[in-house]
This record gives C-alpha cells, sequence and structure tokens, in this order.
C-alpha cells in the first residue's frame, strides 16, 4: 500500500506540467522567429554613413577606377606625374628615359625626340627649341614630368577634379562606358560591393558616372568628382561608349622600296684605298649598295669618315641606293663611352646626318658589334633617338644584328625585339656559323641553320618579315685538321672568295658532292698539312638562300661581300627573289 501512494502523485504532476512545456516552446519559437525577423530586417537596412576618403595625397590620382600608388602635382593647371606612374599606366617600355647625370628626360616616337631638363622652362623637339609652360621636377628618387608634351606625344590625358583635386587618367585607345543614375533618391556610391559600406558619394536623379567593371550586382563607377566606389547596378541606365582619341600622327615615313620590290644589298668593304667604281663589273638585280664608310673614332663620340663622292656619283648613275655603313670599330670601350649619354649620342646623329646630307645618302647602316651587355639599353636608345631624325631627312635606318647565340659580346647586347619595333631593316648576318677560329670544322652558313636562325627572329623577336634582310656570305672557308702527335686535331682556316674556291677545285681535280646536312655542296682532299674540307658557297647554295628568303616572304637579301662572289651569282640571285610564284 505505500508503493501505490508513492506512485500517484507522480501522475498527477506529469499532467499539469505538460501545457507549460508547450506554451515554454511555442514562446521559443516565436521568440527565434522574431529575432530572425529582426535579423533579416537589420540586414536589409543600408548604412547610412557618409565619410569622406583619406587618399594620403592632396592629389591623388586614379585610372580604371583604382588609385595609383604615388601622387600628381598641379601648378596653375598644369599637370606633373611620377615618370613610374607615367609607365604604369602606358607600359613599362614606352620610350621614356631619364638620364641622372645630365638631368634629361628624353621622350622618342616614331617621328619625335624632345628633351626635357629639370627645372628649365626651355625643351627641344626633332633638335628645335619650344617652350614649355612648366618645368620637370625631381624629388629624391621621383622625377616628375609635365603632362602636356607627354600627351602630344603619347595621348595620355588628365582630367582634374576642382573639388576634390582628384586627377583621373585616361589612356589612347581606352574605352569608357557611360552611365546615368534613374532613381529619384540619388545613388549612393559606396566603398565597397555591400549595402553595410559608407557611403562616399551621392549621385543625384540624372548625374552620370564612369562606369569601370561588373561586380555581382554593383558597378565600379567613378563621380564626376573623382571619387570611385560601388554603385547598385539597379540605379542607373547605360548611357554612350566612348574611346579615349589616339593622339594626332604625322603620315608614317615609308621607307624604300615602297613598290613591293626586293631589297639586293650587298656590300663594299672599304680598308686603306676607296673603292675603284671602274673596276666594278654588272651587278644585275643589285639594287643597293653599304661602302663601309663610318667608323666611330673616341668615346666623345667623333666618327672618322672615309666617304667617296666618287662612289656615290656612280652608284647613283647605276641606279644604286646608297645605305653607308656606320660601325663602332668593334671596340667594347668606346662604345659604353659614347653611347652613355644624351649628349655624346647626339653629337654622333648630328655627323651622320651631317654626312648623308653632305654625300647624298639615301640610308645608314648602322653595324655594332663586340658590345657590352650592359649597353643593350644605350644602343637601343640611340637608335630610337636617331630614326626619327633621319627619317626627317628621307634616310632609311638599317641595323645588322647576329642570329641569337648565348655570346655576350656578340649576340646578348642587341634587343632585337625593340630595335625591330623602331628601325626601317634588320639585316640578320647569318653567316659565321663557324668562325676563322672556330674549335670545330664546318659550314660558314648551312640552310638550316640559317633557317632556325631567322624564324628565331621571327617568331621569338615579332620581328616583321617585311623588315628583316637575310645576310648571306659570298666566301668561304677552306679548313685544314692536322692530327697532332698526341692524337688530338688542330683546326685552322682561311677564307676565300668564289672564284678562288673554283680555281682550286679546278686545279686539284676535285669532285663536288651534294651535302644534304648543310644544303651546299663540298669537296675535300690530303695534303702533307692534313686534311682540307671546304663548304662551298655557289649558285646552289645561293640560290637555296634566296629561296629561303622567298619562303618567309623576308624585305630582302644582303650580301658580305662584293668581291667575293663570282660573276654568274648576281643573276641566279636576281632571278630567284624575283621569280613569280
Amino acid at each position: 500500500m505505500e508503493l501505490t501512494r508513492m506512485r500517484a502523485p507522480r501522475r498527477r504532476r506529469t499532467r499539469r506540467t505538460a501545457p507549460i512545456l508547450g506554451m515554454l516552446f511555442m514562446l521559443i519559437l516565436l521568440s527565434a522567429a522574431a529575432g530572425a525577423a529582426y535579423a533579416w530586417w537589420e540586414r536589409m537596412q543600408p548604412n547610412r554613413d557618409t565619410i569622406v576618403p583619406d587618399y594620403g595625397a592632396a592629389h591623388p590620382v586614379f585610372y580604371n577606377g583604382e588609385q595609383l600608388d604615388g601622387e600628381a602635382r598641379v601648378r596653375d593647371a598644369n599637370v606633373l606625374l611620377p615618370l613610374d606612374m607615367i609607365r604604369a599606366v602606358l607600359g613599362e617600355d614606352v620610350p621614356i628615359r631619364y638620364e641622372a647625370d645630365s638631368e634629361s628626360i628624353i621622350m622618342t616616337t616614331a617621328d619625335k625626340v624632345v628633351r626635357l631638363k629639370t627645372a628649365a622652362l626651355t625643351a627641344e623637339m626633332n633638335g628645335e627649341p619650344f617652350d614649355l609652360t612648366i618645368a620637370a621636377e625631381v624629388e629624391g628618387d621621383v622625377v616628375y614630368l609635365p603632362l602636356a608634351p607627354v600627351t602630344v606625344l603619347y595621348g595620355l590625358t588628365a582630367e582634374v577634379a576642382e573639388e576634390t583635386g582628384i586627377v583621373t587618367l585616361l589612356r589612347p585607345g581606352q574605352g569608357i562606358q557611360n552611365a546615368s543614375v534613374t532613381v529619384e533618391q540619388g545613388a549612393a556610391v559606396r566603398s565597397e560591393p555591400t549595402i553595410k559600406a559608407p557611403i562616399i558619394e551621392t549621385v543625384p536623379a540624372g548625374g552620370d558616372v564612369r562606369i569601370w567593371r561588373e561586380e555581382k550586382g554593383w558597378y565600379r563607377v567613378q563621380t564626376a568628382s573623382g571619387h570611385a566606389g560601388y554603385a547598385a547596378e539597379s540605379d542607373f541606365t547605360l548611357a554612350d561608349f566612348e574611346i579615349i582619341p589616339e593622339p594626332e600622327r604625322e603620315d608614317p615615313f615609308l621607307p624604300w622600296p615602297a613598290n613591293g620590290r626586293k631589297i639586293n644589298l650587298t656590300w663594299e668593304a672599304v680598308y686603306q684605298v676607296p673603292a675603284d667604281p671602274s673596276k666594278i663589273g654588272p651587278m644585275p638585280g643589285v639594287n643597293v649598295v653599304s661602302p663601309t664608310w663610318f667608323e666611330l673614332k673616341d668615346g666623345s663620340g667623333a666618327i672618322r669618315s672615309k666617304a667617296d663622292p666618287a662612289y656615290v656619283s656612280w652608284a647613283h648613275k647605276r641606279g644604286y641606293q646608297v645605305w653607308a655603313l656606320w660601325s663602332n670599330g668593334f671596340d667594347p670601350d668606346r662604345t659604353t663611352e659614347a653611347l652613355s649619354t644624351y649628349a655624346t649620342r647626339l653629337k654622333m646623329i648630328r655627323q651622320l646626318l651631317v654626312y648623308a646630307e653632305t654625300y647624298k645618302l639615301q640610308g645608314i647602316n648602322i653595324d655594332f658589334e663586340n658590345v657590352y651587355t650592359k649597353d643593350k639599353e644605350n644602343l637601343v636608345q640611340f637608335v630610337r633617338e636617331f630614326v626619327p631624325l633621319a627619317h626627317e631627312q628621307g634616310l632609311v635606318v638599317s641595323i645588322d644584328v647576329t642570329p641569337k647565340s648565348n655570346s655576350e659580346m656578340w649576340s646578348a647586347f642587341l634587343d632585337r625585339k625593340a630595335l625591330g619595333k623602331v628601325v626601317d631593316y634588320m639585316i640578320v648576318m647569318t653567316y659565321d656559323e663557324h668562325w676563322a677560329s672556330s674549335p670545330k670544322a664546318g659550314s660558314v652558313s648551312s640552310l638550316p641553320w640559317v633557317e632556325r636562325s631567322i624564324k628565331r627572329i621571327l617568331e621569338e623577336d615579332g620581328v616583321p618579315p617585311s623588315k628583316l634582310i637575310m645576310g648571306i656570305p659570298l666566301y668561304t672557308r677552306v679548313w685544314t685538321e692536322k692530327k697532332k702527335a698526341d692524337g688530338s686535331v688542330e683546326v685552322s682556316s682561311r677564307a676565300l672568295g668564289m672564284e678562288a674556291i673554283e680555281k682550286l677545285i679546278r686545279e686539284r681535280g676535285l669532285k663536288r658532292t651534294y651535302d644534304d646536312s648543310t644544303g651546299q655542296n663540298y669537296v675535300e682532299y690530303e695534303t702533307e698539312e692534313g686534311r682540307h674540307r671546304i663548304w662551298i658557297e655557289d649558285e646552289t647554295s645561293i640560290k637555296a638562300r634566296a629561296e629561303l628568303a622567298r619562303k618567309y616572304k623576308l624585305a630582302g637579301v644582303a650580301t658580305w661581300q662584293r668581291g667575293f662572289q663570282k660573276p654568274e651569282i648576281w643573276q641566279v640571285l636576281h632571278d630567284t627573289l624575283e621569280a613569280r610564284p
């Protein structure tokens, strides 16, 4: 009976507790729903705080809706920009150079060379003085350029917002989408793409913005006051799409020949005695001669001349263009000094232009070899400064380059990509594959090696075939391989022209065999001196080279050097170059 009395009260308490628990559960659900509703309501409420952005500068600079490192300087509506900032917008390869030693800023285009000096209101354009409204400045390691000449040369423009001082840069060719605000309350421009971000500026209904990009229902916009931020896409309707105009350019210089003919150049090697034109026979097909007349004399930029007006007169009577060759004398130290400053480069340019005018030349062929790799940029800079002034005088500018290799002094110093953008023609000296002191005998210029060399410059450096000229050797080497007592082989060589090789073959009764690996005829013979080997330059190899030039649609060919050829070679070369498909 005691056990029964204990159980009955427990059943009664359970019946009373159930409704209370249910009510508590409902209250919890209602509270959770209310909390969720409030949280949802809270999330949907936009941030109405307005902030004034701190850009850390009196004149911050924006491009494509983003703030750039550094700041502009504004002097009476004249804008100055850091050189590094200009490069960041226009590209690192924009041809603007600062030389601290002379406090010079040099800017170049296809037809202009402009030089400014810091703190100077007088500048030069293509050698002629002009006035600036504001001078370039230097503070610490930052160079500030006045924007006006940059706009003229490269088309970079700036807008300065009077209210905020913000500078907006616009690049030529840049496309900009404009939009108008369509909501009555105006469009809130926020610091981040969320309604919880503070407001930078509210653009009123009908106001305009620039749209830089779209981001999940938001636009990255820039207002008329220069501020950049995010605004809801639904607040706008798209307006016009504008393209920032390119700067006006003069008609481009069209190098000779403009009628689609192939260039057929031959170099005239001039040593101590001037070439005697009366001893030069017919050269059918040749249309350019390049006598080696000019040479860098010293580090100050003086140029030595062996020019001969009688040779020019003879060439013009035959209908040849004269593109005189100018070399650095293959002296690297002299070259370093002469290329190092604007003053020495300008001295060389002025001399070349005077020589060209004096001797009635049609072109200058630049032949710099044995140059330190550190001078790569200085050589490109010289060419950039020379070409516009040469074109102004009607001169064609060509430069000689070697095939690409790992040789620092003979190949690595040549920036073929940069040079190819500036010069009219690039002549690839596709010979000396095996050079005079080569430790191994071989062809001076095997056909597969020539083709690889041409393709690398076309493909890797982007030099257009219409600018590329193939160099062709008119000489070959007689190699001698002599076995020594220790079993090693000593290799030596001597260079001979075509007629000398033909005479040797006749006198020794040698029989040519065709070497598929080089695309050339080949002979060898033994003497007490050792084994002699010759990869022959003749009609077979010359025709094959001209066919390569046609295959890759090159501008033409250049032969080194006149005097080494057989008379028949000129006609073979001409007929192959000009053959119709």
